[in-house]
């Protein structure tokens, strides 16, 4: 009885491990996703934005991306309140003119989610995930 009770734990340890090393792995695949889809997503609405009239405006200070991204493709698992979403205009490539989110410009967007790993008898510890993704503006 007290062998089955400690190849239990070591067991069910390992087992939790390897689920929440796989829930990491879902995650960060989707922080990566969720940064092309920003991107994507910011780079039809620069300042040459005709088309989508009501989300052009919101993109000035890169709030739009953040709610799109918020509540836009949102698996489940993933929880909107640990991402934290950063959109910036560099303006850095030869064909950008002023203002930074016209056609031709770059626009970058970092997305980052705090990861909590739990895994039996271990100490509990967070984790960045981060992932940069930018394009050009293309209207």
């Amino acid at each position: 009885m007290v062998e089955f009770v400690l190849v239990l734990m070591v067991f069910l340890t390992l087992l939790f491990g390897l689920l929440n090393f796989g829930l990491a792995l879902y995650v960060f695949h989707y922080v990566a996703f969720a940064a092309r889809e920003g991107t994507r997503y910011a780079m039809v609405r620069g300042s040459d934005c005709t088309t989508f009239t009501t989300d052009c405006p919101t993109l000035l200070d890169g709030s739009g991306v953040l709610t799109y991204l918020e509540t836009v493709n949102v698996p489940p698992g993933i929880s909107p309140g640990k991402m934290t979403v950063t959109t910036s205009w560099p303006g850095t490539n030869p064909g950008c003119v002023l203002p930074t989110n016209s056609p031709g410009c770059v626009v970058k967007v970092v997305v980052t989610y705090s990861f909590n790993f739990w895994i039996p008898l271990m100490p509990a510890s967070t984790t960045i995930m981060s992932s940069t993704s930018q394009m050009v503006i293309s209207q």
